[in-house]
């Protein structure tokens, strides 16, 4: 495995040089342990509607998701009464796919459960990076419609620091021989964090520029 000085050296002589690389990085990202439970929901929502729709169509349903979800208040979406979700389920200002609109129900309940654990911002925003694997494995299995891609882009889209196992990330980590194949098994997950926290050791930058680095060397 390369040290994370010749990958990004791979990817500076790709994108114009070390500075012009370094602009398409960008800062390292807002502090996510603030974002409302609003918020998490909504992107959470947002990234579910996405996986295997067109995501410009979803973009321009945006605000009528907005309203029809009252700004996505956690407690008027866990206790949504039926006779209202049947009704949403016929409203043309949102997508109307019944799996996914029961998301909503469903993650809005899981974002108010974290409150005993010290809230949605503490828990997602502040679970540490060198275990973002677990944070992963945690939405799967307590969120609806979290994991695989979808969890890693709602995390990423929320501020929060985190890496995404695109297509050109999965053909550096490949090619630095960390998995043979696309991760999906918990034995290939643990690889990648492994990967991705010793770069991080070397270079003292977050997964969100490491992953980004990664991709834009292929």
């Amino acid at each position: 495995m390369r040290s994370f000085d010749e990958i990004f050296a791979i990817s500076a002589d790709r994108h114009g040089g070390p500075a012009a690389l370094e602009a398409k990085l960008g800062p390292p990202g807002p502090d996510a342990t603030d974002l409302p439970e609003d918020r998490w929901l909504a992107v959470m929502t947002k990234c579910i509607f996405q996986a295997g729709f067109n995501w410009q169509v979803i973009e321009a349903k945006w605000d009528g998701f907005e309203e029809v979800f009252h700004r996505f208040d956690p407690a008027r979406c866990a206790f949504m009464e039926e006779a209202e979700f049947d009704r949403i389920l016929g409203d043309t200002r949102v997508v109307r796919n019944g799996a996914k609109l029961a998301t909503v129900r469903t993650n809005a309940a899981f974002l108010m459960a974290l409150r005993d654990e010290g809230g949605a911002g503490q828990v997602l925003g502040g679970w540490p990076s060198t275990d973002f694997i677990g944070l992963l494995d945690m939405l799967k299995k307590r969120g609806a419609r979290l994991g695989g891609m979808t969890g890693q882009y709602a995390m990423r889209f929320a501020g929060r620091d985190s890496f995404i196992l695109s297509r050109d990330v999965t053909a550096r980590l490949t090619a630095e021989g960390v998995i043979d194949k696309p991760a999906a098994s918990k034995t290939a997950l643990k690889a990648v964090q492994a990967a991705f926290n010793e770069w991080m050791a070397q270079s003292g930058r977050p997964l969100t520029q490491i992953s980004r680095v990664l991709a834009l060397s292929c």
